[in-house]
Parts: structure tokens; C-alpha cells; sequence
């Protein structure tokens, strides 16, 4: 079906339940990022591939909304499908309630699925509809009938993430959920919490290895929710012993409406159709990730190693992409596969961590831009070449942006490479007091570009998980414009990725995994902190303009590059070692 066929297909059903609007979002049941194929409705409807977006549809209009990231990809793959672009956080458009109040007659019915849409989402949309007179469904999904190849739930067998990757068990675990909820009950809805409670892990969701589920934690009892066939003996007798006992996945509903206890529930992650199942809910900010954003000592330990193996990778691929280019062949996709092939060499690894972000020349300006067979393009020995990837291994989930200089830069190319540069330098090297939060910190990363009249819309940091999540927690610890609260301390992981985009010519991004850690008590109000960057990958030298720099980010910069050299060299065969050697000369 074409996306016009498909959104006709939506209307019909839409007239048959007498609805008027329907909205699909981008999510799923636990609120995740990466879906499961059979959740991904707003791709099937739109024809849009991004990652971020809804898509409303009425009787006689459609509309999606996304964000920056996006903007360029989006106008291009809407085209033609009925959809309108809707551009988030641009003055002069409308939110998606205020488009749908000025398209809808007073009394129409806006539907949404409760299974796919998060319980504050839900009650925000009815609120503001309610005060322009229209009315809000929740027990619709249409995409079970209309999407007649629509894939089914993921089935993937669970596996054990070993204590010597974890470092905690998941009995210790859930006994500190405990003692933070009290006599009270906690419904555990993301993935990734999921995930880390248990020490549980599977092939649900691609590039991210969560096990599709739901924990319910009672003073008593700790019960997962799971496809029972996706349950190994193995798993199953290592979850008994950890005090967990197995029930379907779509038990978790009447189990929820049995329960005669308070239960903990996080609004802005828990979906509709399991919160209208509580008795009594307390709507809490989840106490499992505020315990999961802080590392272990072995979860550190096991990052650097899993960074060093995905240096070796890089620096491989760095050194082959600029010897073999200027042969001729190559293009976004086949470098984008010769570096998982690179990756793929090391010990413990399991995947990507995310569909690498292979884009050159004026694809570069494309921030979210994956290569396509329809997209891809021929990459030359000449220009700049923005590669954003990552790679899982069992001991660490890794996440680096480096642009490389291919051959002749125009001044501005070489201005923009030292000014993000710059930005990455200040930022990463960081030195803050107790109680200070990434929003405070952001203005480092963009200062030196907007004396140029230069910006970038998305967020300069997030949180990383280990051998989990590529975006961890992201609502709290961040480096971003709009306000995080969440106070950055020792233990986080957090990426710093300035960068300068300029449509129709070029991109620029620099990145970094970088470990809060102390770094002086002080003389006033200390401690303070600063960061370890756990990524160890050499920045190409080439296009600085030296001069941009003060002698405090030059000699920072260095001393980088150096440690990139110390770190990976015994990894490194004769040959890598002695490029590298040449590579992090000091400027």
C-alpha cells in the first residue's frame, strides 16, 4: 500500500467508530526510543523513518511533527504522502492540540492507543481538548486491522548479564528498590529499568538488547512479566534464585487491578492502559533510574575496556577510509559497514549500538542522517565526512562522533571543525562545584560558535547505558538549552557532541563518553567535579585553525591525544600504532 492507500485505510475505520482525529506516536507500550518493529504505527502510516515524531490524521488532513534532527529528512520523505511537516520548537507552529483545535469542529472525537501512549501525555491531551470542546478515546488501535502484515511481538530468547559485567546481583537490586518504596508497591514499565533490575537481557529491540517485559516489586513478592517461552531453563532457574517469579506479559493488567496496595508508577513512562489499572497509584519520578544512572565500579571498569576495543575499531577504520577513498568505490554504506566489520573483530561484541550516522558532504548537515540504497552517495576524496556510531559489547554500550577531513576544505569547513572543537574542548574539560546540572554547563559547548551567529537545536549530552541503551534516562542527566534539574555527580556517563550544521554544504560534530569523576575538594563550596573521557579516539588535526584556540584548550587538546595514544597502543599492531603515533602529534 502507498502512504496515501494507508491513510485512506485509517479514514475508513476512523468514520466506521465515528472518531475524527487519530494521533500516532512514536513510541511503544514502554515508552522506548528504538520500538519493535511491531510497534513502529507512525513510520507505516507516514512513510517517515526518523526516530522522533507524531502523525495526526483527520477526515481530511494529516500532519506530522517532529524536530530538528529532522527537518531536512523529513521534508523529503513526506512528500507526495498527503502529510504536512510540522516543525517542533519553530515560532509559528502549532502544537499538535492547538493544530487540531483549529482544524475540528467543537464535539469532534480525537482518539489515541492507551497502550502506546504515556499516562501524562494522555492527560495533557484531554485537559487541553476538553477546554475547546472536543473529546478524547483511549481504547483504539487501528493498526491491528488495517496493517494486515503488520510484524508480531518480539520473541527473542532472554540472557543473563553476568556479574562480571553487572557487578551487582539482581537480588541486591530489587532489596534497594525496597527499601525505597517502603510497604509500598513499584510497577517497573521501561525497558531499560527492566533490564538493569534484573540483570536480564535479549534481542527484543534492535541495537539496544532489552528483554520485552514488566517487573511488579511488592514488599513480598517480585514478579516479571514475560512471554514464558522467551524464558530459557537457564534463565528460569537463575530468576528463581534472585527471587523473581515468571508470569505472562498480559497478565500484568488483572494482576494490577487484583493489587490492594499503593503502587509507585512513573506518569511520563508507564503507558495509559497499565496506570487505568491501579487501584491507587503514587506518581513518583522512578526510583530505579535514579539508581541506574550511577555506575558501579565494575560497570566502569567494564566501560573502559569496551571503549579501548572500540578506539582499536575506530582508529582501523579511520586509517582504511582515508587510504581507500581516494581509490574510488566507496560510499556512505560501504564505510558505514567496513566499520561494523571493524567492531565486529573485537572481543564481546554484540551489535551496533544504533544505525550509524554515516553522512558526507551535504548529508553531514542532515544531524539524524542514516544512508539508504536511495540515499546513498558516492564519498570522494575531497570535503568532510560526519560519522556519529557506536557499538554494544557485553561490557559496555559505546557512542562517538568524529568528522573527517577527506581532501580539500573550504575555510568555512575548517572554521566550523575548530569551532565545534572548541566546544568540545570547553565543555569536556569542565571543572564544576556540587549541585551544578548539565543546563548550566551547555552554554561551553555553543559560547564560541554564537559569536559567529551559530547554533545547533539539539542537545549537547546524555546519558549512556552499559551494555544497555545508547540514550539513557533521558530526562534526566543532560547538557541541553531547556532545563534539566538533575545535579551531574560521580558515577554518571554522559556524551559531549557540540556541532555546526550547514544545510546543502556540510556537517560537523565532535563526541565524546565522558565519566563524571571528582576532581577537588576546593577552597568554597566544594567538591568539585570534572570528567574522564572514557572515549579514546584521535580528532583528525588537519582542518584546525590553530589560531582559534587559547593555549589552555591547545595544550588540553594534546594531552587528549595523547592519552588516545597511551591507552590504544598496546591494543594496536605495528602498523596502526605507528599512523596513530603520527596522528596525535601535538598542534
Amino acid at each position: 500500500m502507498k502512504t496515501t492507500e494507508r491513510i485512506e485505510a485509517l479514514r475508513r475505520l476512523m468514520q466506521r467508530e465515528g472518531i475524527h482525529a487519530f494521533i500516532t506516536p512514536s513510541t511503544d507500550p514502554h515508552a522506548g526510543e528504538y520500538v519493535p518493529e511491531r510497534w513502529k504505527s507512525r513510520r507505516w502510516i507516514s512513510g517517515f523513518t526518523g526516530s522522533a515524531g507524531t502523525a495526526v490524521v483527520t477526515t481530511d488532513q494529516a500532519a506530522l511533527w517532529t524536530d530538528s534532527r529532522y527537518f531536512i529528512q523529513a521534508t523529503e520523505q513526506l512528500t507526495d504522502t498527503g502529510f504536512v511537516l510540522m516543525k517542533e520548537k519553530i515560532e509559528g507552529t502549532p502544537s499538535i492540540t492547538e493544530w487540531l483545535c483549529s482544524v475540528l469542529p467543537t464535539g469532534s472525537v480525537v482518539a489515541v492507543d492507551a497502550w502506546v501512549n504515556t499516562t501524562s501525555d494522555v492527560e495533557n491531551l484531554e485537559n487541553e481538548l476538553k477546554a475547546h470542546g472536543l473529546t478524547l478515546r483511549t481504547d483504539l488501535d487501528p493498526y491491528t486491522e488495517i496493517w494486515e502484515d503488520r510484524p508480531s511481538i518480539p520473541q527473542s530468547k532472554a540472557f543473563i548479564q553476568g556479574l562480571e559485567f553487572a557487578g551487582e546481583s539482581a537480588a541486591s537490586k530489587i532489596q534497594r528498590v525496597r527499601e525505597k518504596i517502603g510497604q509500598n508497591a513499584i510497577v517497573v514499565t521501561s525497558l531499560e529499568e527492566v533490564a538493569w533490575t534484573l540483570n536480564l537481557r535479549a534481542d527484543d529491540v534492535l541495537f539496544t538488547p532489552f528483554v520485552l517485559g514488566y517487573v511488579l516489586i511488592t514488599p513480598t513478592d517480585t514478579l516479571l512479566y514475560i512471554a514464558k517461552e522467551k524464558v530459557t531453563p537457564e534463565v528460569g532457574d537463575y530468576l528463581k534464585g534472585e527471587g523473581v517469579s515468571i508470569r505472562e506479559y498480559d497478565e500484568i493488567i488483572p494482576d494490577l487491578q487484583a493489587l490492594d496496595l499503593p503502587v509507585y508508577v512513573q506518569s511520563e513512562k508507564t503507558n495509559y492502559a497499565v496506570y487505568s489499572a491501579i487501584k491507587t497509584p503514587i506518581r513518583k519520578e522512578s526510583v530505579v533510574e535514579q539508581m541506574l544512572i550511577f555506575k558501579n565500579e565494575t560497570e566502569i571498569k567494564c566501560f573502559r575496556n569496551a571503549m579501548e576495543k572500540d578506539g582499536v575499531a575506530m582508529v582501523k577504520w579511520i586509517k582504511w577510509t582515508l587510504e581507500n577513498v581516494p581509490k574510488g568505490g566507496q560510499t556512505e554504506l560501504s564505510l558505514s559497514k567496513k566499520l561494523e566489520e571493524f567492531r565486529a573483530e573485537q572481543p564481546l561484541f554484540k551489535g551496533i549500538s544504533f544505525e550509524s550516522i554515516m553522512g558526507y558532504a551535504h548529508h553531514g548537515a542532515i544531524v539524524h542522517y542514516d544512508p539508504t540504497p536511495e540515499t546513498d552517495i558516492p564519498v570522494l576524496p575531497e570535503g568532510l565526512l560526519l560519522i556519529d556510531s557506536g557499538g554494544q559489547y557485553l561490557d559496555g554500550t559505546t557512542d562517538i562522533t568524529r568528522t573527517i577531513p577527506l581532501g580539500p576544505l573550504t575555510w568555512e569547513m575548517r572554521r566550523d571543525y575548530t569551532l565545534v572543537l572548541k566546544g568540545w574542548i570547553r565543555l569536556g574539560s569542565a571543572v564544576f562545584p556540587k549541585g551544578t546540572c548539565g543546563t548550566q554547563l551547555d552554554t561551553l559547548a555553543r559560547e564560541a560558535m554564537w559569536k559567529y551567529g551559530i547554533n545547533y537545536l539539539h542537545g549537547t549530552g546524555h546519558g549512556v547505558g552499559q551494555f544497555m541503551s545508547v540514550h539513557e534516562a533521558i530526562d534526566l542527566h543532560q547538557f541541553r538549552m531547556q532545563w534539566r534539574p538533575t545535579p551531574l555527580l560521580p558515577g554518571m556517563i554522559i556524551t559531549d557532541e557540540p556541532g555546526i550544521y550547514i544545510e546543502g554544504s556540510h556537517g560537523v560534530r565532535h563526541e565524546d563518553t565522558m565519566l563524571v569523576v571528582n576532581a577537588t575538594e576546593g577552597i568554597t563550596f566544594g567538591p568539585y567535579y570534572t570528567f574522564e573521557h572514557l572515549t579514546l579516539c584521535p580528532i583528525l588535526t588537519s582542518p584546525i585553525l590553530v589560531e582559534m584556540l587559547t593555549e589552555e584548550e591547545r595544550q588540553w587538546f594534546n594531552n587528549y591525544q595523547q592519552t588516545v595514544y597511551d591507552r590504544l597502543a598496546p591494543r594496536l599492531d605495528k602498523e596502526h600504532k605507528a599512523w596513530l603515533k603520527e596522528v596525535v602529534k601535538p598542534i
